[in-house]
């Protein structure tokens, strides 16, 4: 069946839809032998995590008005009410913003948000193409096929800081101007995939380098604070009316509920809200109203702060011993794990590239996700994008384990044979 442009790209290998159709098409192993299954972003099923989340589903089920109110009424296209004024006052009180609800919209997940947000302020405009500058590659998977017109991404490549034998942490490479057709500036803190956090005093260049040029800039902050708080070192979490905040439940547990938020100025969320209407008539309201009473007092931080950030953390010790006695005597980094659920690996110099490491490991059991999906829009042949591999940590302990092992056992087999 012909297709249109916009139809016929969603029929070929896009990123998104390999990691997704991986989770849920498992390769054939021999019996007995583990599936490592470290390839998706799904969040860890922290128990007390989620027995929090199934009693608050079971209060909202419990009172049959308001039950009946959230799955029998549409929300407006801006979202539930109650969870949007919720999270004004808490926003205002423990971060001392200045937000009003119509600061605020909800979307059917971030990916929703991503795709609504980059078609609202990029691509054709007039008899010009708009882009949106992703500053510092590697960057998140899943913006990379949202366009609706021609490809509406350009990407900076970073500046790389090798530290000790093992680790190396990317670095925002200096942008003293941009081109007059970018019309928005857009990076993930923690970055997916690789953990990085962009400093503070490299995201407040940012900023001023969007004010400069009168365009938003974009902090996709999935995994930041104030939840799920997945963040291991010091920064500072801030917003303004020029900047475009995207949040999400999926990673405090939640990902199948598909709820993202954007905090941004009332000219987009009156814009995003129209969008919403058109295409999804509303946004799911369960979830907000589930978890409204839960932001309305905070507990919502307790849970992030006291058990979220805790078990990554020792999550993160955990796989960076285990990733230093499996490569020990490799040509292998990983990046400085400095936020998110992931591994960033660098396989330096590797032969046959991450596609062909991706599927080698897929045929012994280990499901990860090649690095070379991570860099749209980035021009030029730069090697390292075709060097790494993304690595969930929020898997069992077992799987992670035995994973990373199957994972150094190939590459000095690769190493050794080049």
């Amino acid at each position: 069946m012909p297709f249109s442009d916009f139809g016929s790209r969603f029929r070929g290998n896009t990123g998104i839809a390999s990691l997704m159709n991986d989770l849920a098409t498992l390769p054939a192993i021999g019996e007995g032998e583990l599936l490592c299954r470290l390839g998706g972003g799904n969040p860890a099923a922290i128990a007390s995590v989620s027995e929090r989340f199934r009693k608050a589903l079971l209060a909202l089920a419990s009172d049959a008005t308001a039950f009946g109110r959230l799955y029998g009424v549409y929300a407006s296209p801006q979202g539930h009410a109650g969870f949007i004024d919720a999270l004004v006052s808490l926003l205002n009180t423990r971060l001392g913003w200045s937000v009003e609800a119509e600061n605020i919209a909800l979307t059917n997940g971030s990916q929703n948000a991503f795709f609504m947000l980059f078609n609202l302020l990029a691509g054709q405009s007039g008899n010009e193409v708009k882009r949106i500058l992703l500053p510092v590659a590697p960057e998140y998977i899943g913006y990379a096929d949202v366009s609706i017109g021609a490809p509406i991404f350009t990407a900076r490549q970073p500046d790389i800081e090798l530290i000790g034998d093992k680790r190396f942490k990317y670095h925002l490479h200096a942008i003293d101007a941009i081109d007059s057709d970018i019309a928005a500036i857009c990076l993930s803190r923690p970055t997916n995939p690789s953990g990085n956090v962009v400093i503070d005093k490299e995201l407040e260049a940012l900023s001023a380098l969007a004010d400069r040029n009168g365009i938003p800039l974009i902090v996709d902050n999935a995994y930041g604070a104030p939840f799920p708080d997945i963040i291991h070192v010091d920064t500072t979490l801030v917003w303004h009316p020029s900047m475009i905040l995207c949040m999400s439940l999926s990673k405090i547990g939640l990902p199948a509920a598909r709820t993202g938020i954007v905090i941004a100025s009332r000219e987009i969320i009156a814009a995003l809200s129209e969008m919403n209407a058109v295409t999804n008539l509303a946004s799911n309201s369960v979830t907000a109203g589930m978890l409204a009473p839960l932001v309305a007092s905070g507990e919502i931080l307790d849970i992030a702060h006291n058990e979220i950030r805790p078990w990554y953390a020792d999550r993160v010790a955990l796989a960076s011993r285990l990733f230093d006695e499996a490569f020990d005597g490799l040509p292998v980094r990983m990046h400085q794990p400095e936020g998110a659920i992931f591994l960033w690996i660098w396989f330096e110099n590797l032969p046959g590239g991450c596609q062909a490491l991706y599927e080698a490991l897929k045929a012994r059991g280990v499901i990860v996700v090649a690095g070379h999906h991570f860099f749209p829009g980035l021009e030029g042949d730069w090697p390292h994008r075709r060097e790494c591999l993304r690595v969930s940590i929020a898997s069992s302990e077992e799987e992670l384990t035995t994973g990373l092992e199957r994972m150094a056992t190939l590459a000095r087999e690769i190493y050794a044979t080049a």
